[in-house]
């Protein structure tokens, strides 16, 4: 079976909430997976728009699948609604279900109430595709699998998201975002909803400027612009910003900065292979091979210029002895500042 793609899901997900704003309901709602914010965001949808305050009262209920089993859900799905078009149940949690109760509830998904919204919120899992429960709600309801997204895949996802608002975002703060947050979606919403309240109407543009001083990610000292300095061999930014960690050593742990320069490495030797192997290529596909925005292309031509493939090699060797330095290998206590000047010197030089 294909593996999910995160794409594959945003655009299950826009389909689903599309089909919703337009009052199509189906039956039953399983929503699975990775990504919580998808589950959650479908689920409020439903449980905030389709019944008004008064018709709540009687047709929506909430439960949670540690405090309920098959024969309660199957029970509740069963009533017809009270003055109301439909009634909707809710289960939260239901990754704490057992398989039985799943397996319990296949009569009822294969001849679901078209009247009852039925909605099975299972985070971090998935049921088996193979059960006839599944292929029951398959055919009767509404599926969606989650994954989580890529680290290369965030700042897409994030200027998507804030263009979907009638916003934008400087490519470099998203990257500042991404790499400060990492892929937790819910997390990374909160953060872009709160700065755009703040923009003026006439310039909806957030830069590292507002992050900076609305999220508290400082717009000169955070991972990506440590990432940037080496990439550009830039000595002086790359100790410079050491140096702040080393008396602000809470602000960038070590393994998320590892993670990145991980990452960014990784890149330029990827850069090195498509330009030897794919002779005549545009830029825009290099940077889509790369996972990243045209707009960081150049940095990785010139870092491909500076760092030469066999020293891109080493310096993926090196990170690899570093992460597990820092993780206690082969280190007498060396704090993890340090280890960090080693290892950028070692880089740079």
């Amino acid at each position: 079976m294909a593996k999910i793609r995160s794409k594959d899901v945003v655009a299950k997900y826009e389909q689903i909430l599309d089909s919703l704003t337009k009052k199509i309901y189906h039956p039953v709602y399983l929503l699975m997976g990775e990504e919580s914010f998808y589950i959650d965001k479908i689920s409020e949808y439903i449980s905030d728009n389709i019944l008004n305050e008064s018709e709540k009262a009687f047709n929506m209920l909430i439960l949670y699948g540690m405090d309920t089993d098959a024969r309660s859900i199957v029970y509740a799905a069963s009533r017809p609604p009270m003055m109301a078009s439909h009634q909707i149940v809710i289960v939260k949690e239901a990754q704490s279900l057992g398989l039985d109760d799943f397996e319990k509830m296949e009569t009822y998904f294969t001849s679901p109430l078209s009247s009852t919204i039925l909605v099975l919120c299972i985070k971090d899992k998935t049921i088996d595709k193979r059960t006839k429960a599944y292929k029951a709600i398959e055919k009767k309801g509404i599926i969606l699998e989650t994954v989580k997204l890529y680290d290369n895949e965030l700042v897409d996802w994030i200027t998507g998201y804030l263009r979907k608002k009638g916003a934008n975002i400087n490519p470099s703060a998203a990257a500042i975002l991404a790499d400060h947050i990492g892929s937790d979606l819910s997390r990374i919403v909160n953060e872009l909803d709160k700065l755009f309240i703040l923009l003026p109407e006439n310039n909806r543009t957030i830069t590292a400027e507002h992050i900076e001083k609305n999220i508290g990610i400082s717009k000169e000292y955070n991972v990506f612009a440590l990432g940037s300095a080496v990439l550009a061999g830039n000595v002086f930014n790359a100790n410079r910003i050491i140096n702040y960690y080393s008396k602000n050593p809470n602000s960038n742990p070590m393994i998320p900065v590892m993670a990145s320069l991980f990452s960014q490495f990784v890149r330029v030797l990827k850069y090195h292979v498509i330009k030897r192997n794919s002779r005549g290529i545009q830029s825009k596909d290099i940077a889509a091979q790369l996972g990243i925005s045209p707009f960081f292309l150049k940095d990785y031509e010139s870092a491909a210029v500076k760092y030469p493939i066999l020293k891109v090699v080493q310096i993926i060797e090196l990170l690899r002895e570093y992460d597990m330095k820092s993780k206690g290998w082969n280190n007498p206590g060396t704090p993890d500042t340090e280890l960090l000047r080693e290892l950028i010197f070692k880089i740079m030089h």
